[in-house]
């Protein structure tokens, strides 16, 4: 060894992070850092705040069917051009941008399965897919599941998540309104029941259509409900909006939903409605947990009240 030599220190100099997320998000609602972990294991809902966050199409089905019971119905409906519509960019783009991203061919998932041991008829929209835009497919394959429902006589549970109707598909997306509206009115008229759940957020054409038909209109807490933002409400009246004037709860105040339901105990309320409503063929007493009775809100009850007088 020479005079001046020295051994070098075994010491792992890492240039650059193996990994830039590092498990820990800041809360949209209360801004405190929660782990991604935590938030989900809390079915996406803030442990501190309850902000409820955005699930995707998988996360709803395994929240509302029973394990392995879902099957997807009416995929061979799919999106086309019909307008060769063009943007800033063409809708054919848009649409395989969206494919790409999602894995999905449309913003809707229509299907059967068990709820709580009941057959249902279900049908999710998908945000994620061009911000659960009503397009033609969508209007079509919800159709045909309402169809299905008042042939086989299944609850229907819609879940919406969208920005309204699709720009792209101009008139013909607007068509969807009065189509889904049109086959809800024979649903009603077959005594079959609908719920429907808003999530954060229902917009649009779809809060103006199915969304807002529901014989129990169920919301997430803190959503946004509405057919035209707060923006654009603002800019056409030239003024501010009350506070939170489009929140689920500021609806719930107004009658325009008729309870708000936490996530982690929607299945179980949506499943006491379906069993309320389908039991009028033999005597029904309501079953419910006493966990959910205690946390049941007091419109909520006030609802139980009318249904009663219904099934009277």
């Amino acid at each position: 060894m020479g005079l001046f030599s020295r051994n070098k220190p075994k010491i792992k100099v890492q240039t650059t992070k193996k990994d830039g997320f590092s498990g820990w998000v800041k809360c949209s609602g209360c801004s405190e850092l929660i782990h991604a972990n935590e938030l989900q294991q809390n079915l996406n809902c803030c442990p501190k705040c309850d902000y409820h966050y955005r699930l995707t199409l998988q996360q709803r089905i395994a929240l509302l069917a029973d394990e392995g019971t879902f099957e997807e119905m009416f995929t061979h409906i799919k999106p086309v051009d019909s307008l060769d519509f063009v943007d800033t960019e063409s809708y054919k783009d848009r649409l395989a941008q969206a494919v790409k991203k999602t894995g999905r061919d449309d913003a809707i998932c229509v299907g059967a399965c068990k709820l709580n041991g009941t057959d249902v008829a279900l049908a999710i929209l998908d945000f994620a897919f061009m911000g659960g835009s009503m397009g033609s497919v969508v209007g079509e394959r919800l159709t045909c599941l309402i169809e299905l429902a008042i042939e086989k006589k299944l609850p229907l549970i819609v879940v919406s998540a969208s920005g309204g109707a699709r720009m792209q598909e101009s008139i013909l997306s607007l068509m969807q309104m009065a189509k889904t509206s049109a086959a809800l009115a024979k649903l009603s008229e077959s005594r079959v029941p609908y719920i429907s759940i808003l999530t954060n957020p229902t917009t649009g054409g779809v809060t103006a259509s199915f969304a807002t038909l529901g014989d129990v209109i169920i919301a997430e807490p803190d959503a946004l409900i509405a057919f035209a933002g707060p923006r654009v409400v603002e800019q056409t009246i030239g003024q501010k909006l009350p506070p939170r004037a489009q929140k689920s709860e500021f609806l719930l105040e107004k009658g325009m939903v008729d309870c708000i339901v936490q996530r982690a105990e929607l299945k179980e309320s949506v499943g006491f409605f379906i069993e309320f409503f389908t039991g009028n063929d033999r005597t029904f007493e309501p079953q419910m947990s006493d966990e959910l009775a205690k946390k049941m809100p007091h419109r909520l009850k006030e609802l139980l009240k009318i249904a009663e007088k219904i099934h009277a």
